[in-house]
């Protein structure tokens, strides 16, 4: 079905449009099963859904809510297109999750950012502003900085001196970028973001401890991601770089002259410590922590909480603390559970009182 098919002014209360089964089950390339006319606004899971919101239905573990969902229209796997249901609109199709990541752009239109300069905002001498940027309320812009081309700075960030920033990047409302970074194209980092500001680095000498100068900078590639209050360091003598494509998340340190490759990806809470380099396709979950100067291999996986004390090989997955291959980590945490019972049992053959 074509663009018709989508009804443009009506809303679900943030901005989100309205559209068809019939659309939908077209944009997909889905086998629609039920009313092709009823129309879904928003997106919601199976057990909260209403009559006017899209969800899916992809796993055994949430088979049984297709029964009762009042979800209007349902993209469903192939493997529960049998699934007891009075869902309006049922639409079978392989990979419900990917094809509803596809659709939330056609539900959820994002706003466009009027170009333009506030008033209250200042502009450095030098700066060189692209075409159709738009510079929120209060915004500094320093000195000599370059801003692409539709680059959007939101109210209250700071651009420091010399810094220079990619074609339609977009800065949040309170990023502070320090003098002389680099912000790849169409990076995105989101609220209270501070990048390039200068590492933990000292020296003890005469009673004190001396702050080592950082001259390095910090590099971030194009189409990087970065979350809510994330920090990265510059380099000291070093640079600090993230390759295209990395994805990070909120509450995420990391250190003077770290190198991250392309489309890694570092979650909520993770610390890298300084000099530490990871390799491509890395993934780093949850507030994993890495000592300086290791080298996370191409494609290697930490899991939540693993602590980081050695070198991890390139395709492998490494778990708890310290870290170790997986299994092993298993292993290990099985036999430690097992430590009281052995205990006790050997307390009861020597005789001896249980300890306590």
């Amino acid at each position: 079905m074509n663009g018709n098919a989508i009804a443009k002014g009506s809303t679900s209360g943030d901005g989100a449009s309205t559209i068809t089964a019939e659309a939908i089950a077209a944009l997909v390339s889905g086998e629609l099963i039920g009313d092709g006319k009823v129309a879904v606004s928003s997106v919601a899971p199976l057990d909260r859904a209403e009559a006017t919101q899209l969800s899916i239905l992809s796993s055994a573990k949430y088979a049984g809510m297709m029964a009762t969902t009042k979800a209007g229209v349902v993209l469903v796997d192939p493997e529960f297109r049998e699934a007891p249901g009075v869902t309006p609109a049922r639409i079978i199709v392989k990979q419900p999750l990917e094809k509803l990541l596809s659709l939330l752009p056609k539900l959820y239109p994002e706003e466009s950012t009027k170009p333009g300069i506030a008033s209250t905002a200042r502009i450095g001498r030098g700066a060189n502003l692209g075409q159709r940027l738009s510079i929120g309320e209060y915004a500094i812009i320093g000195a000599n900085a370059k801003l692409g081309d539709e680059v959007v700075i939101g109210p209250h960030c700071v651009v420091g001196d010399g810094v220079s920033i990619g074609d339609r990047a977009r800065l949040w409302p309170d990023v502070t970028i320090y003098s002389g970074a680099t912000i790849g194209a169409r990076t995105i980092i989101h609220s209270g973001g501070r990048i390039g500001c200068d590492g933990f680095g000292y020296v003890f000498r005469d009673g004190e401890h001396q702050k080592i100068p950082h001259v390095g900078r910090c590099i971030i590639g194009d189409d990087v991601e970065i979350g809510a209050n994330t920090t990265i360091d510059r380099g000291s003598i070093d640079d600090t770089v993230v390759g295209n494509g990395t994805k990070i998340d909120n509450l995420v340190h990391i250190a003077h002259n770290v190198r991250i490759g392309e489309k890694c990806l570092l979650m909520a809470q993770v610390g890298v410590a300084g000099s530490v380099t990871i390799g491509d396709g890395a993934i780093l979950a949850g507030q994993a922590g890495i000592s300086g100067h290791l080298s996370i291999g191409a494609g290697a996986r930490l899991a939540a909480q693993a602590g980081v004390f050695g070198d991890i090989p390139a395709g492998e997955t490494w778990s708890g603390y310290p870290a170790r291959p997986h299994r092993e980590s298993l292993r290990a945490s099985a036999a430690l559970f097992k430590l009281a019972g052995m205990i006790r049992r050997l307390e009861k053959l020597l005789g001896e009182p249980e300890s306590r």
